[in-house]
């Protein structure tokens, strides 16, 4: 079982130890060793659905359960876990070579707050609440969009893990909840555009607002300004739709589909035209440090 430890002096990111206070100053609360039901394990393998390619952290990896068991998964997915005790990192490195994936299951020594995320597509964590959440900003400002991240709720439950943060999905079937979040590109600020329609060139001007993977957002083409609808960011997807009167076109409703990719966002809209027809244009649209959408409007709308 695990107990939270005040321990001024100590950081303890581990999923498996009971560890006494150390003279590095660092922070105040530690993760007591537990090792995962073998139920927990399957269901955290399962919920991030594992593809080709993928790179898993366990972030307080304990004995290694967690990365072995997703190594063994599949023989293209490779992963890594740190803890700060060197007994479990030296049993989990013994296991992972007893089960034959100790070229692509890796355990280090080190604090979960110094590993680098950038290139990791899965994170694993079973931490209390208190380091689960100090390792928010982290994985936000490191991790890439789509990476999923997941915890496992046992003993601390589904309240406020992340903070504001909630959770993409709950697995609630076994003995504890299994936590999903997907990483969501950041979206927030101005973003421009132009499309060819019926003879004519619009430009667009959005703003979007965003608090992690819930976004809204204000458009404007010409003079005239709506709310966007439907928005939807899972990962770096990101797709939203409106209707609005276009200059010279006419009653138009555009739904738009694309990837975000930094400051750009690349894909197509489908515009349904006055006429009935559809059309399927390409969309690529830019950040812009200021935004069209504040000149003014005047008293002509038309």
């Amino acid at each position: 079982m695990r107990t939270a430890v005040p321990a001024v002096g100590a950081l303890l990111i581990v999923s498996g130890s009971l560890f006494l206070p150390v003279s590095v100053h660092a922070q105040e609360y530690a993760t007591p060793y537990g090792p995962s039901s073998q139920d927990a394990v399957n269901r955290m393998i399962k919920l991030a659905a594992l593809r080709d390619g993928d790179v898993v952290a366990d972030l307080g990896s304990g004995n290694g359960q967690i990365i072995i068991a997703a190594a063994r998964s599949n023989p293209k997915v490779r992963g890594w876990g740190v803890d700060l005790q060197d007994w479990l990192v030296k049993t989990a490195t013994e296991e992972a070579a007893k089960q034959g994936v100790a070229d692509r299951a890796q355990f280090t020594q080190r604090n979960a707050f110094d590993v680098d995320l950038r290139e990791v597509s899965v994170v694993n964590m079973w931490l209390f609440a208190n380091l689960t959440r100090l390792l928010r900003p982290k994985i936000l400002a490191e991790a890439r969009p789509g990476t999923r991240v997941i915890v496992n709720g046992q003993l601390i439950g589904t309240d406020n893990i992340l903070g504001n943060w909630q959770p993409d999905f709950i697995d609630r079937e076994g003995t504890s909840p299994i936590m999903l979040w997907i990483v969501p590109a950041k979206v927030e600020g101005f973003w421009s555009w132009e499309l060819p329609l019926a003879g004519t060139s619009q430009s667009y001007d959005l703003i979007m607002q965003q608090q992690f993977q819930v976004a809204e957002g204000f458009a404007r083409v010409g003079n005239r300004r709506e709310t966007i609808t439907d928005v939807k960011l899972r990962g770096d997807e990101l797709s939203f739709l409106f209707e609005l009167t276009l200059t010279g076109v006419g009653r138009t409703r555009h739904e738009f589909v694309g990837k975000v990719n930094g400051d750009q966002i690349k894909g197509t809209v489908k515009v349904a035209m006055p006429d009935g027809k559809t059309a399927e244009v390409p969309w690529s649209a830019k950040r812009t440090a200021s935004s069209g959408w504040f000149r003014p409007t005047g008293i002509d709308v038309r």
